[in-house]
């Protein structure tokens, strides 16, 4: 048998841990408007310290790095992400599960889908920034070879096994592909009212894609003469 999931819930948090998480989420939404609004590259990390009226050294207690500051959630993305798999309901695999995520995200306007009002704006301060386009790489390939980690434990696969790499990579491409087509549509002026019905039956079709294969996808049509 597979070891059994600990689902007690975690300790409360004593009053310490709960401010030092609350100064750093301060920190992170006060650095992330500000690169929001300028630019990252104009931001640095002093311009942070001085608008939340703490030390640099403080700013660099909590983030290792400036791009930290602006992608402080990933480590919360995550790990949100391989427990939705490791919870995930008796036969769902694991395309299912991960569909399941972003209808839930885009019915709850979550960060992680982009339908949220502002995600054009966070998106086109990453594109303009080689630094966060770098790092946003980073964080993408870790989320891959979390999940492929997970994928590989879960099914046995050897070392050798390309399929648990490729099953991960397929599902955050599909991902990458409704978000970054939420991003555009917002930032050509559609409201997500007015994108709604689309955008959900966008991300219906691409993850019936991923359900049931694309191998009957764009066939040649055949010779008429």
């Amino acid at each position: 048998m597979g070891e059994e999931i600990d689902r007690r819930p975690e300790p409360e948090l004593g009053l310490r841990e709960r401010k030092k998480r609350e100064t750093r989420r301060r920190i992170a939404d006060i650095a992330t408007g500000l690169f929001m609004t300028r630019g990252f590259d104009n931001v640095t990390v002093a311009d942070v310290a001085r608008v939340a009226d703490v030390s640099v050294n403080t700013v660099f207690n909590y983030f290792r790095t400036k791009e930290d500051l602006f992608f402080d959630r990933q480590d919360e993305m995550i790990e949100t992400a391989g427990r939705a798999f490791r919870d995930r309901r008796p036969g769902e695999g694991v395309v299912a599960v991960f569909r399941r995520r972003f209808f839930e995200g885009l019915d709850e306007g979550d960060y992680r889908t982009a339908f949220h009002e502002g995600s054009e704006v966070w998106m086109k301060t990453v594109g303009d920034s080689p630094a966060l386009t770098a790092r946003s790489r980073e964080l993408g390939q870790q989320m891959k070879d979390v999940l492929a980690g997970l994928l590989a434990e879960e099914t046995g696969a050897g070392p050798d096994d390309i399929a648990p790499r490729a099953v991960a990579s397929m599902i955050y491409a599909a991902q990458g592909v409704l978000i970054e087509e939420i991003a555009a549509r917002k930032s050509a002026g559609e409201t997500l009212q007015e994108m709604r019905e689309d955008v959900y039956a966008s991300a219906a079709r691409v993850f019936d894609l991923l359900e049931h294969g694309i191998g009957d996808y764009a066939p040649k049509p055949a010779d008429d003469r």
